[in-house]
C-alpha cells in the first residue's frame, strides 16, 4: 500500500482549482441577468453544467448547524450554541434555548453523534426535534487530520472514556435527569459505557439510552456492510484503507481512515441514486427550478462533507464490532475491565431500527435488549419504524411523527419509574 496516497489526494485537489476556478466564473457569467446569453437554451446549459463541475470537484468543508431558534411550548425562542465540554478530539455542545424565567425544567439529552465520517451536522434534523422538547447537547467530533499528533491517539477504549465523562459531567452540572440518544456506530460505546459505570456503581449514570440503528450485534440480519467487514478482516484494511495525514494539515504525520474513502463507500452504495440526483439537478437548473436545485445542494453540501477517523479507533472498531463480534459473545473488553451488559441494572433501553435499514439490519439493535437481562421491563422497550432506511431513524418526516414522540414518551416513564423507587 502506498501510505501517501493522501498526498496524492490533495495534489489533485490543487491541480482542479483553475479548473473549479473557471467553472465557477462561467456559471456567473452565464447567469448573470446583463449577459443576454443567460435567457437562451445553450446558456443555461452551460451555466448548469459548470455548477454540477465545480460541486462534484469541491472539498467541502464542515457544515455549521445553523440553528437559532426553535419553538418550546407554542412559544418562539432563540437557541445560542456553546461548548460546554472539551477533549482533543471532541467537544460537546449545548444549544442554550432562551427560555422565559417561569419556565418548566426539561430534561437532558445528549445525543452522541456517529465517528463514521460525517460532521455531527448530519443529526441536524435530530437536533432541531428534541430542542422542542429536551435541552439539548451533542458530541460534536473533530476532524482526525486537524489534530496535531502531540495530543495523543483515540482509539475504541479513548470512545467510551469521553461517553462515560460527558455523562459524569452533565450529572454533576444540573438537577433534571440526563438521557442518552446514540445514533447507529456510537450505540456499542454507549452501551460499553454504561456497563462499566455500572458495573462500578456510578452514581453518575443517566436516565437512560436510546440506541438507533447500531451494529450491536453484527450476524443478525447482515448487511453487505456487515459482510464486507466480516469477509476482508482488519489486516485488509489496514492495508488498504489507513493512509498518511498530510502537510499542511495540524495533523501532518498522523494515520488516519480518510473520508473521501468513507464516502466513496457511501456514493457506491447507492451510486445510480446519485447519479440520477445529480442529473435531476441539472434539469432543475436549466429549467430555472430553484426551490428543487436548492434542496439538493442543501443535501449534498452534508452528505459531502467528511472527516477522517484516526487508524487506531477504525480498526479496533472493525476488529471488535464487525469481525469478532465481541460485545455480544462476552468477550468485549475496555482498558482490560470486561464489558458486561448485565451489569445494566439503572439505565432504561430504547431500541429504535428502520424496517429498510441497508446498513444496520433489523434485530442489530435489538440485540441490546438480550444482552441487558437485568434491566427492569418497565424501564425497557424496542420499536421498529416501518417504511425507513438507516437515516430514517433519526431525520425526516416519519422520525419527527412517530419515533421522536416514542422516545419523548420513554424518557417519561422511566423518569416515573425512577422517581417512584426514590419515594419507596
Amino acid at each position: 500500500m502506498n501510505r501517501h496516497a493522501y498526498h496524492f489526494f490533495e495534489m489533485a485537489q490543487l491541480a482542479m482549482a483553475p479548473a473549479r476556478a473557471l467553472s465557477d466564473f462561467t456559471r456567473i457569467a452565464f447567469k448573470h441577468p446583463v449577459n443576454p446569453f443567460s435567457y437562451t437554451a445553450i446558456g443555461r446549459n452551460l451555466a448548469a453544467s459548470a455548477e454540477l463541475f465545480e460541486r462534484m470537484t469541491r472539498r467541502y468543508g464542515k457544515p455549521a448547524f445553523g440553528i437559532d431558534k426553535t419553538v418550546v411550548g407554542g412559544q418562539e425562542v432563540a437557541v445560542e450554541q456553546e461548548i460546554v465540554w472539551m477533549r482533543p478530539f471532541c467537544q460537546m455542545v449545548h444549544f442554550k434555548r432562551h427560555l422565559p424565567l417561569n419556565a418548566p425544567h426539561q430534561s437532558r439529552l445528549l445525543i452522541v453523534a456517529p465517528m463514521s465520517g460525517h460532521y455531527a451536522t448530519l443529526l441536524r434534523g435530530t437536533v432541531e426535534t428534541f430542542l422542542q422538547t429536551h435541552d439539548v447537547y451533542i458530541t460534536d467530533w473533530v476532524d482526525a487530520r486537524m489534530v496535531p499528533l502531540s495530543l495523543g491517539r483515540f482509539d475504541l477504549d479513548d470512545y467510551i472514556d469521553y461517553v462515560i465523562e460527558m455523562s459524569e459531567f452533565l450529572s454533576k452540572s444540573g438537577h433534571s435527569p440526563v438521557h442518552l440518544l446514540a445514533v447507529c456506530q456510537p450505540s456499542v460505546p454507549v452501551l460499553a459505557a454504561m456497563a462499566r459505570m455500572e458495573a462500578e456503581n456510578n452514581p453518575h449514570v443517566p436516565a437512560s439510552m436510546t440506541l438507533k440503528g447500531g451494529p450491536i450485534d453484527t450476524r443478525r440480519s447482515p448487511t453487505g456492510v456487515n459482510k464486507l467487514a466480516e469477509k476482508r478482516g482488519p489486516q485488509w484494511f489496514r492495508s488498504n484503507c489507513i493512509h498518511v495525514a498530510p502537510f499542511p494539515y495540524p495533523g501532518v504525520g498522523r494515520d488516519v481512515y480518510p473520508g473521501f474513502l468513507q464516502l466513496s463507500g457511501f456514493m457506491a452504495m447507492n451510486f445510480d441514486r446519485h447519479v440520477n440526483a445529480h442529473y435531476e439537478m441539472f434539469n432543475h437548473l436549466v429549467q430555472g427550478d430553484g426551490d428543487s436545485a436548492e434542496k439538493h445542494r442543501e443535501f449534498y453540501d452534508e452528505y459531502l462533507a467528511v472527516m477522517d477517523l484516526t487508524a487506531e479507533f477504525y480498526l479496533q472498531t472493525i476488529d471488535t464490532v464487525f469481525v469478532h463480534h465481541s460485545l455480544p459473545k462476552g468477550e468485549m473488553m475496555h482498558r482490560e475491565h470486561p464489558v458486561e451488559p448485565a451489569a445494566i441494572r439503572r439505565v432504561g433501553l430504547m431500541t429504535v431500527e428502520g424496517e429498510k435499514d441497508d446498513i444496520s439490519g433489523v434485530g442489530q439493535t435489538e440485540a441490546a435488549q438480550d444482552l441487558c437481562v437485568n434491566i427492569p421491563d418497565d424501564m425497557r422497550v424496542h420499536y421498529v419504524q416501518k417504511d425507513v432506511g438507516h437515516y430514517g431513524v433519526f431525520n425526516g418526516s416519519r422520525f419527527r411523527k412517530e419515533i421522536a414522540p416514542r422516545v419523548c414518551a420513554f424518557h417519561a416513564r422511566v423518569e416515573a419509574v425512577l422517581e417512584a423507587k426514590k419515594s419507596s
